[in-house]
């Protein structure tokens, strides 16, 4: 898989345009800023979108989707916890264990609310990446004092899910650098704070 990110705004919210080659298909992932650069890459490249996938609803990682959606005529995804309450508009609401093919490469949606109800992962066992938008970084994890947050569901989410993935899985998240689960389970010291006392 090829990736390529897209850094803006004020935040340095992190958007991705995900492929395998000139002319293949491709996703969208967190357009929040500065829409014209997602689109004209993906005119570059000459792919074809099949979709805008929104980890969570905060404006920071939507706020392009619809412009993105205008120029290239494709669907806008979001969990359906979070589809409730957005504002914008999700033409296809995305439940936990769904898969978006990508030339072939499944995709598989994570539901892993925490920072917000509906926040998603999105992780390729083929590739061995997982995009993780608001919910993991490198160094710490996503806030939970925020509308639709919850640190009880964020715990549930570490200990369920995320403290299950193998060592090599790299993350891309939502702000700053990726890094791999080895390094998270270094350098994060939230997340060894609620994993903590989890027996596997």
């Amino acid at each position: 898989m090829k990736i390529k990110r897209f850094i803006g705004g004020s935040l340095q919210s992190n958007g991705y345009v995900v492929f395998h080659r000139r002319g293949g298909e491709c996703y969208v992932i967190d357009p929040g800023y500065e829409p014209k650069k997602f689109v004209q890459f993906m005119k570059q490249e000459a792919l074809q979108p099949k979709g805008i996938i929104l980890t969570h609803l905060h404006h920071d990682h939507t706020g392009g989707a619809r412009a993105v959606k205008d120029a290239a005529d494709c669907p806008i995804c979001m969990n359906e916890s979070d589809a409730f309450v957005y504002r914008g508009e999700v033409d296809c609401r995305l439940k936990d264990g769904d898969i978006l093919p990508l030339d072939g490469e499944p995709l598989k949606i994570l539901h892993t609310p925490g920072h917000t109800e509906g926040s998603i992962c999105i992780f390729s066992e083929k590739s061995r990446v997982c995009f993780t938008g608001d919910t993991l970084f490198d160094t710490d994890l996503g806030r939970t004092d925020l509308d639709g947050g919850s640190e009880e569901k964020m715990k549930e989410t570490v200990r369920q899910i995320i403290d299950y993935w193998e060592n090599d899985i790299r993350i891309y998240p939502g702000h700053d650098e990726g890094c791999t689960m080895k390094e998270v389970r270094k350098y994060n010291e939230e997340f060894l704070a609620l994993r903590s006392g989890h027996e596997r």
